[in-house]
């Protein structure tokens, strides 16, 4: 049987564990309830999905309605695009694709490529509608580590990292540049490079 100094260290420490145990449910409880509120927050994606963003509207300014054929129109936009440094890659009649390369950083490389389809209107000929989209690719120089490679009879292959290293540029980001005042600027300088009507010349 335990002694009266036992049996008083006991009781101690029973009173003792009592305090504590309902503080230490308390903050495990609290832990819990943090954590859930922290895993439903990440659930919920704060940011709409890109593709909610798509309204498909019809006065979206990514098209153009001129007073011209389809050839007419779309060698309007070739001119346009030539007139401002971009290089064709693409040439048709009723469609042509265009890139312009840019440095805006020491080590950062943009380039945007154009491209230009032309629809017919109506049944007549005279009317034709430029629709146009415009992606930006950025790319960054990354150093890759060469590496020169020997054959030894008994071991095969081995490659050997080198000091030297070389150079390569690496899309790191791509986005179609939104409807908007840049596309106005291109639409005008097409309408600049369309012929004159007859009766105008």
């Amino acid at each position: 049987m335990p002694t009266g100094d036992e049996s008083l260290t006991e009781n101690r420490w029973r009173r003792r564990a009592e305090r504590l145990l309902p503080s230490a449910v308390r903050q495990a409880l609290a832990g819990f309830l943090l954590l859930g509120v922290l895993a439903a927050c990440t659930s919920s994606p704060d940011r709409v999905a890109v593709y909610q963003r798509e309204g498909f509207e019809a006065n979206e300014t990514f098209s153009r309605l001129f007073d011209a054929s389809v050839e007419a129109t779309c060698e309007a936009a070739r001119r346009a695009l030539l007139s401002q440094g971009y290089r064709p890659t693409t040439e048709k009649n009723d469609f042509i694709s265009a890139s312009k390369s840019f440095q805006p950083e020491g080590e950062v490389h943009v380039q945007i490529v154009f491209n230009v389809v032309c629809a017919p209107v109506g049944t007549g000929g005279k009317l034709a509608t430029a629709y146009v989209s415009a992606v930006q690719d950025r790319y960054a120089l990354k150093k890759n580590p060469n590496s020169a490679s020997f054959g030894v009879a008994a071991i095969g292959s081995l490659s050997i990292p080198l000091t030297a290293s070389g150079d390569s540029l690496v899309k790191v980001a791509s986005e179609t540049i939104p409807a908007g005042p840049f596309y106005d600027r291109f639409f005008a300088l097409m309408q600049r490079n369309l012929p004159a009507p007859a009766g105008e010349q």
